[in-house]
């Protein structure tokens, strides 16, 4: 799994022109699934997320969790990340997990993040999704 997250003051996604989901202060997570993942990797990553320490607290400017702030957090499946453009200028993607593969293994990823972390909310697996963000920092952190 591949995850772009990003501390940001708010955040949505629409689709169709209708705001499906939308946050406060917290986390945006772009999801990619690489085609050797399995669900046995979700708990991992999620409570890598949970923990990730990049808010500022009073004793420095990256030192709390989303946890600590209480924070929400807006998850969005992106196979994009996967993208590979080594001596060439169209991506391939041959790495992103097949669709049937990546949907059931971003479902269980929602629905296990969703329990560990309420405040989570999700765009939609494979649609034409438009993400708008507030990047607050900017703080982008990349995990593999």
């Amino acid at each position: 799994m591949k995850f772009v997250i990003q501390r940001v003051s708010q955040a949505s996604v629409s689709i169709d022109n209708q705001i499906k989901a939308s946050i406060g202060p917290g986390l945006l997570v772009f999801m990619a699934i690489h085609q050797d993942d399995v669900l046995e990797d979700c708990d991992k990553w999620i409570s890598k997320i949970l923990k990730l320490r990049i808010f500022p607290d009073e004793k420095k400017p990256i030192n709390a969790s989303i946890q600590d702030i209480d924070g929400e957090i807006l998850l969005i499946s992106q196979f994009t990340l996967y993208g590979d453009c080594k001596g060439q200028n169209r991506p391939s993607f041959i790495q992103s997990a097949k669709p049937d593969q990546a949907k059931e293994i971003y479902d269980a990823f929602e629905e296990k993040l969703i329990q560990a972390w309420p405040k989570t909310k999700a765009g939609e697996f494979a649609a034409d999704m438009k993400v708008s963000l507030v990047n607050d920092g900017p703080v982008t952190i990349v995990l593999e």
